[in-house]
């Protein structure tokens, strides 16, 4: 999604659980199967668990649910929760602010599970889009004013 948008060398994703039950697993089968067929290859991904060092090296770290989220209000630095968030608050086309587990449900879950992703991420890239525009509007008009005063 990201290299559609040319932004694949701007932006850096991770993924990180909150507890270690899965660290160096790959994900579910049915997660990989339902994400295959969308082209997703996630068959080199492992699991693992989200670091001290993460909350200081990301602008944003996003949660699935309100229990991660809370998970992540705990271990991260009070200065640093403006990190923090909910992933489906970017999310235009559904109204949940969680992500479900499809983990003990049926086959369908994980079809659903991707289509709120996609969507979030959706609304997660245009947010970026606004943010890299907005900061490269500021530096040029730094420089500007560096140049002018410069020159003046």
């Amino acid at each position: 999604m990201l290299r559609r948008k040319e932004l694949d060398d701007r932006v850096e994703v991770d993924s990180a659980g909150t507890h270690g039950y899965h660290v160096g697993e790959a994900p579910d089968q049915r997660t990989q199967r339902a994400a295959a067929i969308r082209t997703y290859d996630l068959s080199d991904m492992r699991a693992r668990k989200v670091a001290a060092q993460d909350l200081d090296y990301f602008d944003l770290i996003l949660a699935m649910d309100h229990n991660n989220l809370s998970v992540l209000q705990r271990i991260c630095p009070p200065e640093k929760h403006d990190r923090l968030g909910l992933f489906m608050s970017y999310s235009k086309n559904f109204d949940d602010d969680e992500v479900p587990d499809p983990y003990y449900g049926l086959g369908h879950g994980f079809d659903l599970v991707l289509d709120m992703v996609e969507d979030a991420a959706d609304g997660l890239i245009e947010s970026l889009e606004q943010r890299l525009r907005a900061e490269a509007n500021a530096d040029s008009e730094q420089a500007l004013r560096n140049h002018h005063d410069s020159t003046g």
